[in-house]
């Protein structure tokens, strides 16, 4: 999962001519840390969607990669 996510990430950091990253933890914050904003926030949360049929973003904000993957995870325990 977690390399899936980091191609997503990328993703959407390449459309922002950001660097691509190497890595993902779970304490980076999706805009101070990882360069988003709302037009990149709504694109991670359609190709998250694509991917895992999940909308992490359904129940409130989420604001770093470890609250991404808790509800990643919570969805397919459930």
């Amino acid at each position: 999962m977690n390399d899936k996510l980091l191609v997503i990430v990328n993703q959407v950091r390449a459309n922002k001519a950001l660097p691509l990253l190497p890595a993902l933890e779970s304490t980076d914050r999706l805009r101070e840390d990882l360069g988003f904003e709302s037009l990149d926030l709504a694109e991670l949360t359609v190709r998250i969607e694509e991917e895992f049929g999940v909308d992490v973003f359904a129940d409130g904000l989420v604001n770093t990669v470890g609250e991404i993957h808790d509800r990643l995870t919570g969805s397919r325990k459930g």
